[in-house]
């Protein structure tokens, strides 16, 4: 017989039940919201999210935010237009290297060398890596003096070497599984922007809804290459290559070890990576459109012309925006460096890797695939050491423009190669309209590369 308890007991254990009782009908309301329609494809759709956010994401990096910044900055809303405009652009890409990787069961890098001559493969490598580890070094750059805006005691040199250290300890020693679940998840702080810029006050929602549907150029020197700029830092080669490998090593995740087993695709594996790459880029330009807008509100407004980093922006929106829109400003300069930098590091990798034929692959252990890694450590390292050289992080930004101008034109043309052979692709060859996207994209940016050249020598 269960032992009579006493009213005092009763009294004491009273709190107790009531929280039992809360939870375990807060579970079985939370249970029964899970298992509704809405929250089902919710929980869908999030699964089939992976390569395509990251790499959207991965673009609205540290670099990516400073450009932004100073088109709004120099030219109001007028520019607004560009986030829609790039946005099917990229996505085109983007589909056709996503779409290579999956029928192949190989990278970009590996594709190309299979089936074009090695010296054009090893040109682009090597202004691969170099574009990259000087975005690496602009971007870590900006990082550290953004966290210094938070915190202005802070020592530059400490949080650089710390940035560095986290972001190669967590593509080193991470698995992959781990590491691709980080930058998916690491993509929601990409949000700070929306918040930051929703929390200005009296926004002329007209206005820049009229800038962003109405295309205007005023065709100066200085908006062309500011236009061109734009193009190289939302339409980037290391997205191309990170792409295909992140595909790859999807496949490997599920079970498909061998090339042979990764060749071909379902009409359901093509299907879930065009939503999810097209939802990547969407994001990707939807956040490009509220940081144009956030500096157009405020820096324009208010005279202020000149932004050389993205700290500078958010250091610049304070007086104007308030110190709340400007802690998310800073903080997402932050967060998109941790999601970016290992983005730009570990597609240099597979690109030099798949080019000499090397072991590769996130889902390799340290000892398994040295050289891989190795170059990963190269990159960050020679990133991190260009921040004491005496390169500014405007010509470093420079600098990598270059290398993209000059590789991204040639890279996409491959690109639309690929995509295009029957024999290559079998069945899945791309369309008529991503192919004339990809040769409007081809010629877009060598038109692009060669003003930003031009620029280059005339500074």
């Amino acid at each position: 017989m269960p032992r009579k308890k006493s009213i005092l007991e009763k009294v004491a254990e009273a709190p107790a039940v009531a929280l039992e009782k809360t939870v375990e009908a807060s579970g079985s309301a939370a249970r029964a919201i899970a298992n509704k329609k809405p929250m089902r494809e919710a929980r869908g759709y999030w699964r089939i999210l992976g390569p395509g956010l990251t790499a959207g994401a991965s673009d609205d990096d540290p670099a990516g935010i400073a450009t932004y910044s100073q088109t709004g900055a120099q030219y109001g809303p007028q520019l607004l237009w560009l986030s829609g405009f790039t946005f099917p652009l990229m996505a085109c890409v983007q589909e056709m290297c996503a779409r290579i990787a999956l029928v192949t069961g190989r990278g970009l890098a590996a594709n190309i060398r299979s089936h074009y001559p090695r010296g054009i493969l090893y040109t682009c490598t090597v202004l691969l890596f170099a574009a990259n580890t000087f975005n690496i070094g602009a971007d870590l750059g900006a990082m550290a003096e953004s966290v210094r805006l938070i915190f202005p005691g802070a020592n530059f040199v400490m949080l650089l070497a710390f940035l560095e250290t986290v972001s190669l300890l967590l593509q080193v020693f991470s698995t992959y599984a781990r590491y691709a679940a980080y930058l998916k998840y690491l993509a929601f702080t990409l949000f700070a922007y929306f918040f930051s810029t929703i929390m200005i006050k009296d926004l002329d929602w007209q206005a820049i809804i009229f800038s962003g549907l109405s295309p205007s150029i005023t065709f100066t020197k200085d908006q062309i290459i500011l236009i061109c700029a734009i193009l190289g830092t939302t339409i980037s080669p290391y997205l191309f290559f990170w792409q295909s490998s992140q595909e790859v090593e999807e496949e490997i995740l599920s079970g498909k070890q061998t090339v042979r087993a990764r060749r071909g695709a379902s009409d359901d594996e093509i299907k879930r990576m065009r939503i999810d790459v097209w939802s990547g880029m969407f994001f990707s330009n939807f956040i490009m459109f509220f940081i144009i807008t956030a500096c157009a509100a405020t820096l324009y407004v208010n005279g202020v012309r000149d932004i050389t980093t993205a700290a500078d922006a958010a250091g610049a929106l304070r007086p104007f925006a308030g110190d709340a829109s400007y802690l998310l400003f800073a903080l997402g300069i932050v967060s998109t460096g941790l999601l970016a930098v290992p983005v730009l590091a570990g597609s240099a990798s597979y690109a030099v890797a798949e080019t000499f034929g090397w072991k590769n692959g996130l889902y390799h252990k340290l000892r398994n695939a040295q050289a891989f890694y190795g170059v990963l450590i190269i990159s960050m390292a020679v990133g991190f050491f260009l921040n004491f050289v005496g390169i500014s992080p405007m010509k470093a930004l420079i600098y990598s423009a270059v290398a993209n101008g000059l590789v991204a034109p040639i890279v996409l043309v491959l690109i639309v190669s690929l995509s295009s052979n029957k024999k290559i692709m079998g069945k899945w060859t791309s369309g008529r309209a991503t192919k004339f996207c990809g040769r409007l994209i081809a010629v877009l940016m060598s038109l692009a590369g060669i003003a930003t050249l031009v620029s280059f020598f005339i500074v």
